[in-house]
């Protein structure tokens, strides 16, 4: 393998096609078209710090079929490296359906059975020089709901040591796992080798047990990390150090498809965390970016630019 170069953020987990329904308020048996995407938490991570001008690149894998083809061409096409993405014989790359009912009805439809190729992932397959060597580590909690892409992750940990930025999105998926305790387990294990822990209130409650944001946002310290992100919906974000706390306000956009706006918020907090910004306007540029997304109907193609996470924050709005 060629030596990769040094990566601002460096993602590993899950990839695949969305097709989007072009219709709102309609179910799925309804709709007659149908937008295709790129896709994926970790890879959509990716391409949101590409948008601020990170250089980026994504750990994966893809099936060897068309849509493993497209999925390769548009990571690079983003701007993200993908010399990553792994080919998985006799795997189907994922597909993923969601039915579009705003403002806050998005369910969510995944098409990865009997397992997706972004879970076949090896340690032994790692390049660990350009894990270690990244300034961003961006894991999440999906990585770990299946071997052998769990033992990969920990030994990804293992090589990187604890150093920042090493980042675990908790994104919980339920129906990626056998049963919520499971997930508890195997987060609580991940938590020790990360220093920025990033996710909801039932995410938390899945990490730490907690739902209330400053006692979740503590009991995350408490194991260690030096950040804890917790997002409160329309309530906004709560972060949170050892000798900071920092709550930041909404903004409000007419919300088209919710479904991509983390991992928006995800590229925003890797460009204010290498800009070495504040953590308040850090934590603000990353959830005026997750806005733009909620108000657009794609995921990937949608992660905004630093230009117009700019202009939101300076004039309440966006063109």
């Amino acid at each position: 393998m060629k030596r990769a170069p040094h990566y601002d953020v460096l993602t590993i987990g899950r990839v695949g096609v969305d097709l989007y329904p072009l219709q709102d308020n309609v179910g799925l048996e309804d709709v007659e078209t149908f937008g295709k995407h790129l896709g994926g938490s970790a890879t959509n991570v990716a391409v949101a710090a590409a948008r601020h001008g990170r250089a980026s690149a994504v750990i994966t894998g893809v099936g060897e079929d068309p849509f493993g083809r497209f999925v390769v061409k548009e990571i690079d096409r983003l701007g993200v490296d993908n010399r990553f993405v792994n080919v998985v014989p006799n795997l189907h790359t994922p597909v993923t359906f969601c039915e579009i009912f705003p403002p806050d009805h998005f369910p969510i439809y995944f098409y990865r059975e009997p397992t997706a190729p972004d879970l076949m992932i090896r340690a032994d397959s790692l390049d660990l020089d350009a894990i270690r060597s990244s300034t961003i580590f961006w894991t999440t909690v999906t990585g770990l709901s299946r071997e052998p892409s769990r033992a990969a992750h920990f030994a990804a940990w293992e090589a990187r040591g604890r150093v920042a930025h090493t980042v675990l999105d908790l994104d919980y998926r339920a129906m990626f796992w056998a049963e919520p305790a499971e997930a508890h387990a195997q987060v609580a294990s991940a938590l020790e080798h990360v220093t920025v822990a990033v996710g909801n209130r039932e995410e938390c409650e899945i990490a730490v047990g907690e739902t209330d944001p400053h006692r979740a946002a503590d009991a995350l310290l408490a194991h260690g990390v030096s950040l804890a992100i917790v997002k409160l919906g329309p309530r906004g974000v709560l972060a949170k150090t050892a000798t900071e706390s920092v709550e930041v306000a909404p903004y409000k956009v007419r919300v088209v498809n919710g479904l991509g706006a983390g991992d928006g918020f995800g590229g925003a907090l890797c460009h204010g965390l290498l800009s070495e910004w504040s953590l308040e306007r850090t934590v603000r540029f990353a959830n005026a970016a997750g806005a733009i997304v909620a108000g657009r109907r794609e995921c990937s193609t949608a992660m905004p630019t630093s230009a117009e996470v700019d202009e939101l924050i300076e004039t309440g709005s966006t063109r």
